[in-house]
């Protein structure tokens, strides 16, 4: 598979999760709040920090990891330098989309949930964009893109990269 590896030493992340607990402390609901910063800090939420996350706050590790495998925006390891979302709901896959990931798969060599290891791109599922009326539809880079073809989303990727 090619899973992007961490790109923080251990010892930095445990540093930002102190930073982030620490400005948190005593703030009520803080879980979510906590989880939210640190993953803008790092790009994800490194599994070894949910210990940490979960002592501090007075709960269990299964508690923590409940909330953070429950919403699919936490991730474990950082994104890709873009990040390529497939809506995976109902009216994308009746308008096919399940053919149009086996084929984006296919074309980028990447399976759907996993990262490039050179971190070039993320390709991931979603499960609803808003944008029903015109399924399938996906999001490059946080920009919504709706009827895709895997032509279209080849070219939109191809663009992105040549701006980068």
């Amino acid at each position: 598979m090619a899973i992007l590896s961490q790109r923080f030493a251990p010892e930095q992340c445990q540093a930002v999760a102190r930073e982030v607990l620490a400005a948190r402390r005593g703030q009520p609901g803080a879980l979510l709040p906590i989880l939210h910063d640190i993953q803008d800090r790092l790009g994800a939420v490194p599994p070894d920090l949910l210990p940490m996350i979960a002592e501090e706050l007075c709960l269990s590790r299964a508690e923590v990891h409940g909330v953070v495998s429950f919403y699919h925006d936490f991730r474990a390891s950082p994104p890709g330098r873009h990040v390529l979302k497939l809506c995976q709901a109902e009216a994308c896959q009746s308008m096919g989309v399940k053919a149009l990931t086996a084929e984006m798969e296919q074309k980028l060599g990447l399976p759907l949930g996993e990262t490039l290891e050179d971190g070039s791109l993320s390709f991931e599922a979603v499960y609803c964009l808003g944008n029903c009326a015109c399924a399938p539809n996906a999001m490059l880079n946080g920009e919504l893109h709706g009827r895709v073809d895997a032509q279209e989303l080849l070219a939109l990727l191809a663009e992105q990269e040549s701006r980068a």
